[in-house]
């Protein structure tokens, strides 16, 4: 079932368009600042559905501050690939090493 919901998400989003999520929050448990930062799109079937959640990641960060990998660790299945989309695109501060950081993302239906 879950399966079929994204794959329903993923199919609406190409035929559609995203549309930009005016009250996603971010919230950020972490070491290093976040320097840029890119807001999720608030997947349209969500928008649709009135789904609305959080989503935590766990978010690998290399020393230069680039992100190297996520781990989805709880959310919505249709709103979960936004939030790693975005997260995958944002710039934290160079550190010394590699980090871990966790990131809670915050969709609310409009």
């Amino acid at each position: 079932m879950r399966r079929t919901v994204r794959v329903i998400a993923i199919a609406l989003v190409a035929l559609t368009g995203l549309g930009t999520a005016q009250n996603t929050g971010a919230t950020v448990r972490t070491e290093r600042k976040v320097e840029s930062r890119v807001a999720p799109n608030y997947p349209e079937l969500a928008r649709r559905m009135h789904i609305h959640g959080v989503v935590r990641v766990e978010v690998a960060v290399r020393a230069n501050g680039s992100v190297k990998s996520t781990r989805v660790l709880g959310g919505n299945p249709v709103l979960v690939d936004a939030a790693v989309e975005a997260i995958s695109k944002w710039k934290f501060e160079p550190g010394s090493g590699e980090t871990t950081e966790v990131v809670q993302l915050t969709f609310e239906s409009q």
